[in-house]
């Protein structure tokens, strides 16, 4: 049986993530100790405690969702006997998941992955201005589908508009200039969509107006040390593993303006032999995706002390 590992994205916080983990368990007290030394922040005090329109904020929610996610696999370590390089045969991560996918790899370490976030989130929020961007879910279109809609509309507009994560299950995002975005939901409902919902989100992540953003990570990244990852990683961009670290640089560049293309980064995995799937860290998003995508997958959720114990159910 193949496992995966699979991080989330933004979007899966929550006031008192990891909480329940730091009081049961030393080895995420340690990880989250580390990221609060990292940041010069007690942000492991706004993940326990809130308010939750602090920790929703972009810039410290990315690594809050990274933190929990090493708690996790830190504690699965020590109580479990995880050992990710003989038991994983894949990890990866949904948008900034794909950080906590390399520090899970051994690839970034927990406190270069912390600081990378940090940026990551302040360069993406500060690339345009509040207002002037949108992203839309659009239930029951394929890919092709939306590709199509969000072309229609930024010719229509003039304006950015594209594909920001491609989810499974006929759930993909678009990203641009509100003014686009608005004609693509339009668009949309000419085409078939079942339903076309605003985000509410505070930048148009993943599309071409995060370009000074990706330029600010472009040179973040460049003083980073990134090692080969100890299990492959299937990095967003591409749909398919990448090893060496100027490649690993260059991804998560290109990820910042690109698609995540979810959907068949999961499918790939299922395709070499991936059976089950097991998301670490706060909510379960990734593991509803899942039986869109590859119906026959095994999915399981860790998150809690309560968690921990049903990985161990899970046959070798």
């Amino acid at each position: 049986m193949a496992k995966a590992f699979v991080f989330p994205g933004q979007g899966s916080q929550a006031v008192g993530m990891g909480k329940a983990l730091a009081e049961s368990f030393a080895p995420a007290r340690d990880v989250f100790a580390e990221v609060d030394e990292a940041l010069h922040q007690k942000l492991s005090a706004l993940m326990f405690e809130g308010p939750e329109a602090e920790l929703t904020l972009t810039a410290n929610a990315q690594p809050a969702l990274m933190a929990t996610s090493l708690a996790v696999l830190r504690v699965l370590e020590a109580e479990a006997g995880l050992d990710l390089a003989k038991d994983a045969a894949f990890v990866a991560g949904h948008s900034l998941g794909e950080y906590s996918a390399l520090a899970a790899a051994d690839s970034l370490s927990v406190t270069d992955a912390a600081r990378l976030l940090r940026k990551r989130g302040e360069a993406m929020q500060q690339a345009v201005p509040i207002g002037i961007g949108a992203m839309a879910a659009l239930i029951g279109l394929d890919l092709d589908g939306a590709r199509a809609v969000s072309q229609v509309a930024a010719q229509e507009t003039g304006a950015v508009c594209a594909v920001a994560n491609d989810n499974g299950g006929g759930q993909v995002v678009i990203s641009g200039a509100k003014t686009a975005v608005d004609a693509a939901i339009e668009i949309a409902k000419t085409k078939g969509v079942r339903r076309a919902v605003p985000l509410a989100v505070s930048a148009p992540f993943h599309c071409p107006l995060m370009q000074p953003a990706a330029e600010a990570m472009a040179a973040a990244l460049a003083d980073v040390e990134i090692r080969r990852p100890k299990v492959p990683l299937v990095a967003n961009v591409v749909a398919a593993p990448v090893a060496e670290p100027q490649d690993i640089r260059q991804r998560l560049v290109e990820q910042v303006t690109g698609t995540v293309r979810w959907r068949e980064s999961v499918a790939y995995m299922a395709a070499q032999g991936a059976n089950t799937f097991i998301e670490l860290g706060s909510g379960k998003v990734l593991t509803g995706l899942l039986k869109r995508i590859v119906a026959e997958a095994q999915g399981l959720a860790i998150g809690t002390p309560d968690e921990i114990a049903a990985y161990q159910s899970i046959p070798v």
